[in-house]
């Protein structure tokens, strides 16, 4: 099995308001991803409460082989679902690794 997270750190210009909306967008289309990519074993977006940190957003992931997180990353859907990000975002970090 590999885990796959990614973190996500949004535009400080943006309100407190306008983050929320975005993370919320981002959070149900991604969850909503099993329903049509079904070799995702578990999909878990989680927001920050600590704001001495960087990052805004944690996507936490399972898939049953480093494959199958590639093929995931290239399919439409997941394409649509991280393209709410694409203009508020300023930064990303990706980590895939055996469990």
């Amino acid at each position: 099995m590999v885990k796959h997270i990614v973190l996500f750190k949004l535009k400080e210009t943006l309100s407190l308001d306008e983050k929320e909306v975005y993370m919320k967008q981002f959070k149900e289309a991604i969850e909503a991803l099993p329903a049509v990519i079904p070799f995702i074993k578990k999909i878990f977006v989680g927001f920050n409460v600590n704001s001495d940190e960087k990052w805004d957003i944690c996507l936490e992931s399972e898939f049953r082989t480093l494959e199958e997180v590639k093929e995931y990353s290239v399919h439409p859907s997941h394409i649509k679902a991280a393209g709410i990000l694409k203009d508020v975002k300023v930064d990303r970090a990706c980590v895939d690794y055996d469990i």
